[in-house]
């Protein structure tokens, strides 16, 4: 077990894997002891869930027992042709298919009892013996995952390491081909290009940065991979609107749309501005969740110059 002093938590499945080996060793060698043959001991929390609920849907079945549908219908099967469940019982609801325990798996039960308080008992010594309790230990961590699953967290260290290698930077003319491309990527990808974006992604110095409004480059091993604009308005109520945001799908999961929404933020109230403003579309979802997550909120009724736009949002922000 040296190996995995070495490689730390990083093979803490591999771990679990050979410790849950091990307990299914012993318990087939156990159903053999108590003359339970042929007892797979994968079956257990089915057969448990049947001696003491009665008969039940394979839907429900998986619920209950935290498995895939599939995964139960596997099973059941498997129990089926084993002659423990009986799948051919006819219900009280038509539209339900249920199984229940046969003949053969009820008689069995009186067997698996006796041998479940054995295992209890053993259980329990271990439990005393031990200086954690695995058994409590089991639960808090399956409700750690069912909070956040171990792909998001590893998902989120790895956006977070990477995050810190991407740099905000003000535009300049050499990014203009990127500030272009990468807005003309996705727009094209969903929709069509308009004539305002034309006039904007052309002309950035005249339509964006001249009127008084900004472009931030996102860098990435210094290569622009993400761009937003940050737009003057000339309305009663908006001072800046927050526009032409792109990420390069290459770059994409390292949350280059949250530097970049929060540096345009930052920007907007260095110049004093009270509200920020912006238009999407709700096909989006990425984009939109990530507008919630910044503290945009959904607003009505404004003037729109895009085909596209199907939702607007505002940002207050406190200066």
């Amino acid at each position: 077990m040296n190996v995995f002093d070495k490689t730390g938590k990083m093979a803490l499945g591999s771990r679990m894997r050979i410790l849950t080996s091990k307990m299914t060793d012993d318990a087939a060698k156990i159903y053999e002891m108590y003359n339970v043959e042929g007892f797979v001991p994968k079956w257990f929390p089915v057969y448990f869930l049947l001696s003491e609920e009665g008969e039940k849907t394979i839907t429900e079945i998986a619920e209950d027992i935290g498995h895939s549908q599939p995964s139960a219908t596997k099973i059941v099967k498997e129990m089926t042709k084993a002659g423990l469940i009986d799948d051919s019982i006819e219900s009280k609801d038509k539209r339900r298919n249920v199984v229940a325990l046969s003949e053969k798996g009820k008689e069995l039960s009186k067997k698996i009892k006796i041998q479940c308080q054995d295992i209890d008992n053993a259980v329990e010594l271990m439990l005393n013996e031990a200086s954690h309790n695995l058994w409590e230990a089991i639960k808090e961590w399956e409700h750690i995952l069912e909070k956040k699953s171990l792909f998001k967290r590893v998902q989120d260290q790895k956006k977070a390491r990477e995050s810190k290698d991407v740099e905000i930077v003000e535009y300049e003319e050499k990014y203009q081909h990127a500030f272009k491309s990468l807005n003309e990527e996705w727009i094209s990808n969903y929709f069509e290009m308009e004539e305002a974006d034309y006039k904007a992604l052309d002309n950035p110095k005249e339509y964006i940065l001249d009127k008084g409004g900004k472009i931030l480059i996102a860098l990435y091993n210094n290569e622009p991979v993400g761009v937003c604009a940050l737009i003057k308005m000339n309305d009663s109520h908006y001072d800046y609107e927050m526009a032409k945001m792109a990420v390069s799908p290459k770059a994409q999961g390292k949350n280059i749309g949250w530097l970049l929404g929060k540096a345009i933020a930052e920007e907007a109230k260095k110049l004093g501005a009270s509200h920020l403003y912006l238009e999407s579309n709700t096909v989006l979802k990425p984009a939109i969740n990530l507008y919630y997550k910044l503290g945009f909120e959904k607003v009505v009724g404004h003037a729109t110059p895009y085909k596209r736009c199907n939702i607007q949002m505002e940002l207050k922000l406190n200066n």
